[in-house]
């Protein structure tokens, strides 16, 4: 299980998360330290001179020669003027002090200036009421309301706090995600060179480092491209020259005299071969616009070339068309697929070939399968079958050049589609499956 991002977008963001939130950790902590700590200290300091006004009255009026009508007098008369009132035990929990809550930190301050050990309650309703009892004073309660010690006082610091927290994570992701933007273009750029097209070069923009890749990618994919219109125009000059000797060879086989007819027949065998050799290599290389794409329906395409099929073939072809929808597709490319997959059923099966078509609604992809009664290809070989010049053991000894299954991956990839290679259930050989997309905004050969 993984606890780091893997993206740099989401592993910077997370950055500026955590930094965000230590800093306001530490923000709320410097300010309940020295904000919201002094203030109750002088709340507290307050309250306890209070508090020992009250029992200096007491003392005073205990001592005093005054009747008990004057001294109630005066001890509730100075009680509305310092907002203190004084309840015996039931009468406070009369007043509410049952539902009032113990604050020890407060306890241990008013404790501390009363010299004295007390308690100090709070209940909290429209306002804050302080409830004092002190050894002093041990058979009563004090209480003070203030009016001015709301929590709406505090309330705003933690949202002000969470909301600069969040403000700066948004901002973040903003600049983030504009930050990422260079390296996202430069992605999808490298995934169409991946499958065989040049995009036009990007513009270098971003930080100096995403500059800087930017232009070397931009170099790279000239560099690519360049490499492969070489590549095409090498091939083509390569066939163009040897099918001028195989021509002039061709016409000299057929001059020779009748007596050596069978050695010209094999002469011009071994020409042929060599030109689908060199068709099979100019396929290879080529690279087609997909300006040229259509909408196109497999099933007339698979009708197509199996109605064309060479009459020299000796398997029996079966066709099994589903209902399937049109494909944005190169019908010549598809056809070349079509063409190879039939021609190794025909070159490595036992005289049947399958085709059978269908449409996967919930992927929104065409397909068809190709299937033989051949012995198929081993699991293990498959990857390596698909390579460009290779071929299987029953191949090595016959024509070809091993690119038919490559030309075919290549085609299929080209199409954004994909291509599975397993045993038919119904023949019992190899099988190829071929996925292509629906859509139209199909980037194919």
């Amino acid at each position: 299980m993984r606890i780091l991002p893997r993206s740099a977008f989401a592993r910077t963001v997370a950055l500026i998360a955590c930094l965000l939130l230590i800093n306001q950790v530490i923000s709320y902590v410097m300010v309940g330290l020295y904000v919201v700590k002094p203030s109750m200290q002088q709340i507290s300091s307050v309250v306890a001179r209070q508090v020992q006004g009250v029992l200096l009255l007491d003392e005073w009026l205990t001592n005093s020669r005054l009747n008990s009508a004057e001294k109630r007098d005066l001890a509730i008369k100075y009680s509305n003027a310092a907002g203190i009132k004084v309840f015996n035990q039931a009468e406070a929990l009369q007043q509410g002090l049952a539902q009032t809550v113990s604050y020890n930190f407060l306890s241990a301050q008013m404790s501390q200036l009363l010299d004295a050990d007390s308690e100090v309650r709070i209940s909290q309703g429209a306002y804050y009421q302080v409830w004092i009892r002190t050894d002093n004073m041990p058979d009563y309660w004090l209480r003070m309301d203030l009016d001015s010690f709301d929590e709406a006082r505090f309330s705003p610091l933690l949202f002000y706090l969470i909301l600069i927290g969040v403000l700066s994570v948004l901002g973040g992701m903003v600049f983030t995600n504009w930050q990422n933007r260079p390296l996202k273009a430069l992605q999808a750029a490298a995934l169409q060179i991946g499958k065989g097209e040049f995009p036009e070069q990007l513009p270098e923009r971003g930080s100096t480092e995403v500059i800087a890749v930017t232009r070397a990618f931009n170099q790279m994919s000239k560099g690519v491209q360049q490499l492969e219109q070489d590549r095409a125009l090498l091939m083509a000059g390569v066939s163009h020259d040897l099918r001028t000797p195989l021509t002039r060879i061709r016409l000299a086989t057929e001059m020779m005299p009748p007596n050596e007819d069978y050695l010209a027949e094999g002469i011009i065998n071994d020409i042929d071969d060599m030109n689908a050799i060199i068709d099979q290599f100019i396929d290879y290389v080529r690279i087609d616009s997909s300006s040229d794409n259509d909408t196109e329906n497999l099933n007339y395409l698979i009708e197509d070339v199996v109605g064309h099929v060479p009459e020299s073939w000796q398997s029996d072809i079966a066709v099994d068309y589903g209902d399937i929808p049109q494909a944005c597709v190169r019908a010549i490319s598809i056809k070349r697929v079509l063409v190879n997959l039939l021609e190794n059923a025909e070159r490595y099966g036992q005289g049947k070939i399958h085709i059978i078509s269908g449409y996967n609604r919930a992927a929104k992809r065409v397909w068809f399968t190709v299937a033989d009664n051949g012995p198929g290809i081993a699991a293990a070989d498959i990857e390596r079958l698909v390579q460009p010049f290779t071929q299987g053991d029953r191949a090595r000894a016959s024509r070809g050049s091993g690119l038919g299954l490559a030309i075919v991956k290549r085609i299929v990839e080209r199409h954004q589609g994909r291509i599975s290679f397993g045993r038919s259930a119904y023949l019992g050989g190899l099988e190829v499956r071929v996925e292509l997309p629906t859509s139209s905004a199909t980037n194919a050969v």
